[in-house]
């Protein structure tokens, strides 16, 4: 095998592996959330913010992977 096909290999590890846990991540925090305000209505306004900024920093992690498949 030449070396390309390891680079365009390793590129796509990178993506799959550093798309697939950061979307598992928001989705998990996102049903966490949805299911403490359903339990919980009143909660509502103080789970919103930590919510989004849990999922911000789990979406950060995806663009760090794409930064990274994209120096690779």
């Amino acid at each position: 095998m030449s070396p390309q096909v390891f680079t365009v290999l390793a590129k796509a590890f990178a993506i799959a592996i550093g798309g697939m846990i950061p979307a598992l991540a928001i989705g998990r925090i996102g049903s966490n959330a949805m299911e403490s305000i359903g339990r919980n209505p009143e909660s509502a306004d103080r789970l919103f913010v930590p919510m989004l900024l849990g999922m911000a920093f789990a979406e950060a992690i995806a663009i760090y992977a794409l930064v990274v498949t994209f120096t690779l």
